[in-house]
């Protein structure tokens, strides 16, 4: 009789408590001009009010981010089924949505708590999609509360962009140079989502729209993804949007200085979260709310947006868990990727833009030219819209790669992504396709902790190479094929060759001394008339070398067997 009391008050104490959380109100929501975003404390005690008692909601711990406290997952799922395995099993689609990757762009943070309690409320959970959201990811840059964005409308006070070790960590979800990137590699990869949505706020040129979109781009996404996403979704999105008033436009990246000039479809390399998105076959959309127009407006448009695209997605959850099968097991199978993108110019096409007239005065400042946007002049007009981009290289995959194990970095990357991979069993020889790097640029300027590489060249060569008891044997016969593919060629757009990861192949680690070679190089070319006849080309076609004596015996000292045959030679081998 005691345990049968007890068991009822716990359930009315429970009941009572999840019911004060349906009722709680959002600091956005009380202050009556909508220009207060929550702080960090509320967002934990609200959080903790809403989901107590519940069976169909959890708030699930991760792990320590680079400030102590907890990476936060909050789990929807009507039947109180939390194992993302299980709900794999038995069919059900993944919504992914993410926050406070720059907390000074704090829509979605407060968005997400107004959507999640209305939805608990309403008892809108279905039955065949379960919804994820981290409530802020960035928790460092959220408690670092101020005013740093010069240029944004409101809210009164709001985090900051940098995590605590100062990285944008929109840029590092290859790298993984973060706690924060690595727990979060850890949660896609786990839960392996259907769709995607990184709430952000833009800057850059004046309009009239309150939300702008990037969606992950149609030439990088699978060949039946692309046409899916844009009926199904996109297309119902931007329909959705306009008939509540909130007309959408893709993302402004404009070609020229102003809109009008034409508008350039932004491509998403996998730094960021929709191209890293891309590389595991998800949907993905960013939205980006205007960073001049009202806060109440972009929080508005942020929920609306957050809600159309769920009612989309519960809608599409089996076919589109289907369409995603399928398209996994073609990646395994698949043979040829491209890894590199540019923009292709000749194909464009047009968009109806709803801007402002824009126009150069002199500054009050410096009193020379400046740009400025005239809101009592909107206007709305065809303007030019680049929307193709063609791959720029494309490679042939291997049966799998080898890799070296003392690349640990790389390793966890691989298994936080749910790559499979095998160490291998004993001390073998293995005869590989490796590649030379001959050529390369460096940007001059530090870029999120990295000087990153780009316009990478190479020459294969077929080798022995001597492999160990525990160096990491990848196949390429299975659905993370292209994160395997665009991490380990090292032309890729970010791969981890580009990311600095193997920078010390790119100096040698043993030389001559000159005043010792100088004979040595000299009865070279007299025993040996060919590499003579060599040595005089090669002066001949580069004046730096004609000039100056070190690069002369340089030159000689490459030819020899003294030069060690690892400078330069890419670690990682490639089966054929």
């Amino acid at each position: 009789m005691l345990k049968s009391i007890y068991k009822l008050a716990l359930m009315a104490a429970l009941t009572t408590t999840t019911m004060e959380g349906l009722a709680q109100k959002t600091p956005y929501e009380l202050d009556k001009n909508g220009n207060t975003t929550v702080t960090y404390a509320e967002l934990r005690t609200y959080y903790d009010k809403l989901l107590a008692g519940r069976t169909d909601a959890k708030l699930i711990d991760i792990g320590p981010t680079d400030t102590g406290k907890p990476l936060q997952l909050i789990v929807l799922s009507k039947d109180g089924d939390f194992d993302p395995q299980s709900i794999k099993a038995k069919g059900k689609a993944v919504m992914f949505i993410n926050n406070g990757i720059h907390p000074g762009e704090p829509e979605g943070i407060d968005a997400s708590m107004m959507f999640i309690r209305d939805i608990l409320k309403a008892e809108h959970l279905p039955k065949d999609l379960v919804l994820c959201v981290i409530p802020v990811y960035n928790i460092s840059g959220m408690l670092d509360r101020g005013v740093t964005r010069a240029n944004q409308n409101g809210p009164d006070a709001y985090g900051f962009r940098g995590s605590r070790q100062h990285y944008d960590l929109n840029r590092d979800f290859i790298k993984g140079d973060t706690r924060n990137s690595r727990l979060f590699q850890q949660v896609f990869s786990t839960w392996d989502p259907d769709v995607f949505f990184d709430t952000h706020t833009s800057n850059g040129a004046d309009y009239q729209y309150v939300m702008t979109l990037i969606e992950t781009h149609k030439d990088k996404l699978h060949p039946k993804l692309a046409p899916y996403m844009k009926e199904r979704f996109t297309d119902v999105l931007y329909t959705r949007m306009k008939a509540a008033g909130f007309p959408m436009i893709p993302y402004v990246d404009s070609k020229g200085e102003t809109p009008e000039s034409g508008l350039v479809s932004f491509l998403e390399s996998p730094r960021y979260s929709t191209g890293y998105a891309a590389l595991h076959n998800t949907i993905g959309y960013m939205p980006e709310t205007h960073m001049w127009k009202p806060y109440k407006q972009r929080v508005e448009s942020t929920y609306l947006l957050m809600k159309n695209l769920f009612e989309v997605a519960v809608a599409e959850a089996k076919t589109l868990v289907a369409l995603r099968n399928d398209i996994k097991a073609e990646v395994s199978e698949q043979q040829s990727f491209p890894i590199s993108w540019e923009l292709d110019e000749e194909h464009v096409d047009t968009i109806s833009f709803m801007g402002y007239a824009s126009g150069k005065r002199a500054s009050a400042v410096s009193g020379k030219d400046r740009l400025f946007y005239d809101r009592t002049k909107p206007f709305t007009k065809q303007v030019p819209y680049y929307t193709t981009y063609k791959p720029k290289v494309v490679v042939q995959k291997p049966k799998a790669y080898v890799l070296p194990q003392g690349y640990d970095r790389i390793v966890e990357l691989m298994q936080l992504n749910g790559v499979k991979m095998e160490p291998l069993a004993k001390d073998t020889v293995l005869t590989v396709e490796m590649y030379y790097i001959t050529g390369y640029k460096t940007y001059p300027n530090a870029y999120e902790g990295h000087y990153p590489h780009h316009s990478v060249e190479v020459c294969t060569e077929r080798m022995e190479i001597p492999y160990y008891a525990g160096d990491w044997l990848i196949e390429t016969n299975q659905p993370m094929n292209r994160y395997i593919i665009e991490t380990l060629e090292p032309q890729g757009m970010d791969s981890f060759f580009n990311w600095n990861f193997f920078d010390a192949i790119l100096s040698q680690k043993e030389y001559f001394s000159a005043y010792i070679f100088e004979d040595t190089a000299a009865d070279l070319l007299a025993k040996d008339a060919e590499l003579k006849k060599r040595f005089d080309d090669a002066k001949r076609a580069d004046p730096k070398m004609m000039e100056e004596a070190r690069l002369q015996l340089d030159w000689i000292y490459r030819q020899t067997p003294a030069y060690e045959k690892t400078h330069l030679l890419y670690p990682v081998g490639r089966m054929l």
